[in-house]
């Protein structure tokens, strides 16, 4: 008697949920809303609207063939999550793959999770259930870090603890989004890896960028291929060390008699064709004058 009580309870609470207004949606008790969070219900699909903080931008349209096909022969194994947002209206939360394939079949209801979650937390909801799947391309999920950074404000710290991920990780992914468009779209359309994009990202100049891109597709570098490149491109050009020239014979055979002329080591400097000067130090105003009565022949 007690289960039947309990169970009819929990319907009332439900019923009472979905057929809250959206302005009153606040209203509901939180032990009814405590209840019904997690409840599976059959919900028509006319009155499911899309999520529009859904961070996926592309659906393959054989992936979603091949999902319709499951759903048709086994039915929606997981079902989606929605929030209510009106009278008998609610937005997906979570798995517009299930959604989308389901109307593809003519489906008229899916099975959903009902969640109590407002904008905000719709949209965390959306981001980190799309970050953890296997099959968002680099891009998509450094999108999603960089919105849940902007419009839930999570430093890189939080997010990390939200997604599971190492802060590192996360570090690498929001620095594809400082690449080129160009380049970008090429990861999402895989002529690149993210290994590339990574190496690419070290350069500065976008007109570089894309040089190396056009590189690696017409070269099809390999990662460790692309990194040396780079490295490479980044290394100054050693300036070419000036040649000093050789210094002739018949000078290298005066050189001692000069300096013993003067009492000192003197240097010699060569130019071109046998051109030259010579150098006499002097340390001091007597030897200067000493130096000068040489030159003059004073003895």
């Amino acid at each position: 008697m007690a289960k039947a009580i309990k169970k009819q309870a929990l319907g009332r609470g439900l019923s009472a949920l979905l057929n809250e207004s959206k302005s009153d949606l606040s209203g509901v008790d939180k032990q009814t809303a405590k209840r019904a969070v997690g409840s599976i219900i059959e919900i028509d699909l006319t009155s499911i609207e899309v999520n529009p903080f859904q961070p996926r931008s592309q659906f393959n349209e054989e992936h979603l063939k091949e999902l319709a096909g499951s759903i048709k022969e086994l039915g929606v194994i997981q079902p989606i999550t929605v929030r209510k947002i009106g009278q008998n209206k609610f937005q997906l939360v979570s798995g517009e793959r299930r959604f989308r394939a389901s109307k593809m079949l003519g489906n008229t209801t899916i099975p959903a999770f009902l969640r109590l979650a407002n904008d905000q937390e719709a949209l965390e909801m959306a981001l980190v259930e799309n970050i953890q799947r296997q099959d968002l391309d680099p891009i998509e999920i450094a999108m999603s870090y960089q919105r849940l950074m902007d419009e839930v404000q999570l430093t890189q710290d939080q997010m990390s603890q939200r997604v599971g991920k190492k802060r590192s990780t996360i570090a690498n992914y929001l620095r594809l989004l400082k690449l080129d468009p160009i380049i970008q779209t090429g990861i999402r359309d895989g002529f690149i890896s993210m290994g590339h994009g990574r190496a690419i990202i070290n350069v500065s100049k976008s007109t570089d960028q894309l040089s190396i891109y056009e590189q690696i597709i017409s070269k099809k570098l390999s990662v460790r291929a692309t990194e040396e490149f780079v490295k490479n491109l980044n290394q100054p050009k050693a300036k070419p060390s000036k040649k000093t020239p050789e210094t002739p014979s018949f000078v290298n055979d005066g050189v001692g008699i000069i300096s013993d002329f003067f009492g000192k080591k003197i240097s010699i400097k060569m130019g071109k064709k046998d051109n030259g000067s010579i150098s006499i130090p002097f340390h001091s105003r007597e030897d200067y004058k000493r130096i000068l009565k040489l030159l003059k022949g004073d003895q």
